[in-house]
């Protein structure tokens, strides 16, 4: 990766959901250095704030490290429609958190967000599984039936 680009894939875990949540991700560096977050989250909340809890704690990461240009991968579909779409009907419980992850955001000079699915984000999940005590999740990928 030589085009100064940080890869973020980042997700998170609330176990009850809600209940207490689990940041994860996984982080490769522009020069190929990979880097890992696995944090408990200070307070209790949904699964969707510990997707975007876990966004931020990557974001911030990055940034502490020089990143300017980012490009985000997240499985969550409505952490990615309310940061990417401006006619996304806004989530009033956590609006002050999609605020405050915006402006995040906004601080690097490039920055794309794209939702991936979730079996493309393995590394992501388990590590914001196991900062809750969890195993990680067994996900299943569809194969096409050959005919």
């Amino acid at each position: 990766m030589s085009d100064g680009v940080w890869t973020v894939h980042s997700d998170g875990s609330a176990v009850p959901n809600p209940g207490r949540m689990g940041l994860g991700a996984h982080i490769t560096a522009p020069d190929g250095t990979e880097h890992t977050l696995s944090l408990p989250a200070d307070a209790r909340g949904c699964n969707n704030e510990a997707e975007l809890r876990a966004l931020m704690a990557a974001l911030a990461f990055v940034q502490r490290h020089g990143a300017q240009s980012v490009r985000l991968h997240c499985d969550n579909s409505l952490v990615v429609a309310q940061l990417t779409d401006p006619a996304a009907e806004p989530v009033a419980r956590l609006a002050s958190v999609f605020d405050e992850a915006r402006a995040l955001m906004n601080s690097f000079a490039a920055i794309t967000l794209l939702w991936v699915p979730r079996h493309r984000n393995k590394q992501a999940d388990a590590l914001a599984r196991a900062a809750v005590g969890l195993e990680p999740k067994v996900v299943a990928v569809k194969k096409k039936k050959r005919r």
